[in-house]
């Protein structure tokens, strides 16, 4: 019998090769593989007759293999050609740098063949066919067959083969326990789990695919919603927190002077938090606001009214940069406040380290590292979550484990995911909700384009450069990926060259990655930040918001 927390490793051909490979993909229990759905599928369940092909066409053929060679062309390169033929006529089979292939090939076999029709030394030609002998059941060819999210070093065509055997008890028994009551699945007319797991990968039609998608969707809602109200229970329980009276004239004063003017939201926001934080039961607000609404400040005058009830704020971010960011931006605006402000990441310790003490500190400022530091935390008023998405729900409910006297901290957690109102019910149920729909900046207009030829993209770096925009690109990957669905995805140190070298010369852009030191990600967004540079070649490590207020272009490469 297998159980789906099993380590990866107990499904047979899966090594610790494998294993570290699969870990990169987040897999890494016999679960996560089951449930790493297809982002995509392939029709090819019509077999078609050689005589119909056509160039150009993507094609699945059933014929038998008449011959395969292994050759070296005269500049050194390594083909494997062979031929195959059915009832109606012959077909020439080309594959580049696979010599291994005449190994799995059998020639007077029968075999699925599934690839592009081309024309190769004036012979219609199938190139690198992916191939499959014709047995009883197939999951490669002849049927719908599903494309699986890889890495480099895992194809698609192991990816399936390693599911397959799951599901079809290569590891074992598998013991699966539906999260879903009999009377919905009865009443819902839902397929049952294994059905469902079996039709989302291997589908039989797109019907049957369909009814799986919804079911398995409807599953991944009620487990979410299970969660929610897990954690509103467990939060319930705990009714005791600090009463965080606003001192009104310190934070009217405060207001007053800001370089601007607070929008009706955020007046409205402010009103919503600060009762909430009058009663002796723990807020739990969500904040959501696109980027540019202005959620900073509200969550800095949260924290100034927890300090006028001499209670401390511990405030977090999803990554080190943010942190960073948001500490320089607490400082300049509490400027003059006499609030010890302190920033502490996973890798660094306290901003000021000479001179510090735990118990001075009014608003601490950091990552995740926040949620296992050693001890408790003193007078802790209010928690600030920023992009709480990245937070899970383990990791929220750590937050009552983290004070003393049993105190349980005001949670105030922040989004710029535009969310509608009924997912955020949904997702979201154990949070009150403050939506920030104003832009303080009401003469903005932001144009959003999708271009699509090669040609019109190079003209919109040739513009970018020319006038001087501040512009940010973000590009799937940190690096080229060999995996057969992701090759055409474009790479952040690819791009970063050929930007480079092509458009804004050598010391006008910078890389950013998730693989760079913390100093070296810092120096990269100050120099942006400065003006010193114009481009910022990034991964999606900025998604969570970098501030840059003066930026004027963002380019996403493969949106899709």
């Amino acid at each position: 019998m297998t159980l789906l927390s099993a380590d990866v490793t107990k499904i047979p051909q899966i090594g610790k090769r494998n294993k570290t490979l699969l870990n990169k993909i987040d897999i890494y229990t016999v679960e996560d593989l089951l449930y790493h759905f297809p982002f995509r599928y392939e029709d090819r369940s019509k077999i078609r007759k050689i005589n119909t092909l056509k160039i150009d066409e993507n094609v699945t053929i059933q014929a038998k293999l008449t011959s395969i060679e292994n050759i070296y062309t005269r500049a050194g390169k390594r083909l494997t050609k062979g031929f195959a033929e059915d009832s109606t006529g012959e077909i020439a089979l080309i594959w580049f740098n696979m010599h291994y292939i005449k190994r799995n090939l059998k020639v007077g076999k029968t075999y699925y063949m599934s690839g592009k029709v081309t024309s190769y030394g004036n012979k219609l030609t199938l190139v690198v066919p992916d191939t499959e002998e014709k047995n009883t059941v197939n999951i490669h060819s002849g049927r719908i067959v599903p494309v699986h999210m890889t890495t480099e070093g895992i194809t698609p065509k192991w990816m399936r083969t390693r599911i397959n055997d799951v599901l079809k008890g290569g590891a074992g028994k598998l013991k699966l326990t539906d999260p879903l009551p009999e009377k919905i699945i009865q009443n819902r007319g839902f397929q049952d789990l294994k059905k469902a797991l079996n039709q989302i990968h291997f589908p039989n039609d797109f019907d049957t695919l369909n009814e799986a998608k919804r079911r398995l969707a409807y599953q991944e809602l009620f487990v979410e919603m299970i969660n929610a109200e897990r954690v509103k229970s467990k939060w319930e329980e705990n009714k005791n927190s600090y009463v965080l009276e606003p001192h009104q004239e310190k934070v009217n004063d405060f207001i007053s002077n800001l370089p601007f003017s607070l929008t009706s939201d955020q007046k409205t926001a402010i009103k919503e938090i600060s009762k909430d934080m009058s009663k002796d039961t723990p807020m739990n607000r969500l904040l959501e606001g696109d980027v540019g609404t202005g959620k900073t400040i509200v969550a800095i005058i949260a924290a100034l009214i927890a300090n006028t009830n001499n209670k401390n704020t511990v405030y977090m971010a999803p990554t080190e940069i943010l942190a960073q960011q948001h500490f320089e931006t607490f400082k300049e605006f509490l400027d003059g406040q006499e609030i010890q402000i302190e920033l502490i990441t996973g890798s660094s310790g306290y901003s000021s380290k000479e001179g510090t003490r735990e118990k001075d500190i009014k608003i601490l400022i950091g990552t995740h590292a926040l949620l296992y530091k050693s001890g408790k935390y003193r007078d802790l008023g209010l928690v600030i979550i920023d992009e709480q998405h990245r937070f899970g729900v383990e990791q929220r409910l750590r937050l009552l484990d983290l004070t003393e006297k049993n105190v349980v901290p005001h949670l105030l957690t922040m989004t710029a995911t535009p969310i509608p109102r009924t997912l955020a019910l949904t997702l979201y149920g154990d949070l009150d909700m403050s939506v920030l729909r104003e832009h303080p900046d009401k003469n903005r207009e932001i144009i959003t384009k999708v271009i699509n030829q090669d040609s019109k993209q190079e003209e919109v770096y040739e513009k970018i450069a020319k006038k001087g925009l501040s512009t940010f690109i973000v590009c799937p990957f940190i690096e080229e990926s060999y995996a057969e669905s992701m090759e055409n995805v474009k790479a952040a140190t690819i791009e970063f060259e050929r930007l480079r070298d092509k458009f804004f010369g050598k010391g006008n852009c910078a890389l950013l990655h998730g693989r760079m030191s913390s100093k070296e990600k810092e120096r990269a967004v100050e120099r942006f930040k400065k003006g010193k540079i114009q481009a910022l070649i990034s991964t999606p490590v900025i998604e969570v918001g970098i501030d840059i207020p003066d930026a004027d272009v963002m380019i996403i490469e493969s949106a899709e």
